[in-house]
């Protein structure tokens, strides 16, 4: 598997983290007149209370001035020059309670959240300035707590997991050159079936190694590249690696075709090992991995997109799984704290293994297109489930600006 290109973005933290940031995301961009700002705390067609509330260095936070709890909207209106980020902090914990990112100048936001008592503060960070954070506003009455808010992740907080899970893949890399080693043995000697099998075992080994395709660079597209864009694709000289092979062995094409693509495999995993001891992921992506491998497995695996022949897209399906499960072990110690979902992302990828698990029989599983309606549903509603709450860790682990 290839990760998809992504822009770099960030995700807002969804309604089962953090309510009102999903509210924040989902508004849409106004410009409004001033006389607009000033009667926004009238009655609106949603039915909720809305409070104005400018954003600038100067001014930030400015125009709460009647704090009350319970649910209601903030016109976040950014009256300076430049663009920028505005959180609600909880200003006893430092948890966010609502972002709005992005927010052009002129332009005004809602965004939803619901108070309790506490003390709150909105945090203005203009792009390429300083943060500013405003007056603390204090309510005293009112339920006792409002929504979910969390804890912000720092980078610093991301290193050791990332650092950890380096080292897996370090070890993974390990076994998966003997695994290709076998494979290219397999091809040398003329032994097709024998091949087909060490093919699979050794594709499997690499689609576990997920979160790290990014840091692979030129060498991941060399091991697990597609025919996709080459001048003549599958005939092209370019196309190389897993599914090079995997095309020739369930294509008919001889031993002594394979040969050279089997030891280009096995020279490119070996350098890929060698030089992952100077490789580096960055920190704050490795929350984001563990959605986008789950996204790519729709995309790519459910689909047979990525088949070349083998039939084993379900159980690379699988195998990403388990690439999953790993980068969520490194950071559980940072999610148990922070996402309330982490129980549900648990149970919807066992769901999504067992599920899997049903439709393999000695090692083999059938290829996407001959499953059942039923068995296409259940799968597809399986990933799809994990896809929506794996959108969260993401949404969690995003590294915020705190100056």
């Amino acid at each position: 598997m290839r990760l998809a290109p992504r822009t770099n973005r960030r995700i807002l933290l969804p309604v089962a983290v953090v309510a009102a940031l999903a509210a924040a995301a989902s508004g849409a961009a106004a410009l409004l007149p001033d006389s607009s700002a000033a009667k926004s705390a009238a009655a609106a067609a949603d039915g909720l209370p809305h409070t104005a509330v400018e954003v600038s260095p100067g001014a930030c936070g400015h125009g709460w001035d009647r704090p009350s709890a319970g649910r209601q909207v903030f016109d976040l209106r950014n009256t300076s020059s430049d663009p920028a980020e505005v959180y609600l902090t909880d200003t006893s914990t430092g948890a966010l309670l609502g972002e709005v990112e992005g927010l052009a100048p002129g332009v005004q936001r809602p965004l939803q959240v619901v108070l309790g008592r506490g003390s709150y503060a909105f945090r203005c960070l203009p792009e390429d300035a300083d943060a500013v954070t405003g007056p603390t506003v204090r309510i005293t009455a009112g339920p006792a707590t409002g929504g979910p808010a969390v804890l912000p992740v720092t980078e610093h907080d991301l290193i050791p997991p990332t650092l950890e899970y380096q080292k897996w893949i370090g070890q993974g890399l390990g076994a998966l050159v003997g695994k290709v080693d076998a494979l290219r043995d397999a091809v040398d000697s003329g032994d097709l079936p024998a091949a087909r099998t060490a093919w699979l075992t050794a594709h499997l080994g690499y689609s576990r190694l997920g979160a790290a395709y990014d840091a692979f660079g030129d060498l991941g597209d060399a091991v697990d590249g597609l025919a996709d864009g080459q001048p003549d694709g599958v005939k092209d000289q370019g196309f190389t690696g897993f599914h090079r092979i995997e095309y020739g062995l369930w294509h008919h094409q001889s031993a002594d075709q394979l040969r050279a693509p089997a030891q280009q495999l096995a020279e490119d995993v070996r350098k890929l090992r060698d030089q992952w001891a100077d490789a580096r992921m960055e920190p704050a992506d490795l929350g984001l991995r563990a959605h986008e491998i789950t996204e790519d497995t729709v995309t790519f695996e459910l689909t047979g997109h990525n088949d070349y022949g083998s039939g084993s897209s379900l159980a690379t399906a699988r195998a990403q799984l388990d690439g999953t499960a790993e980068v969520l072990d490194r950071l559980r110690p940072l999610l148990e704290p922070r996402d309330p979902e982490l129980p549900g992302i648990d149970q919807w990828l066992a769901r999504s293994r067992s599920d899997l698990d049903a439709l393999g029989h000695d090692g083999s599983w059938p290829a996407p297109d001959k499953l059942t309606d039923n068995q296409r549903e259940r799968i597809n509603a399986d990933f799809g489930g994990l896809v929506e709450r794996l959108a969260g860790v993401a949404a969690v682990c995003d590294v915020r600006r705190t100056s």
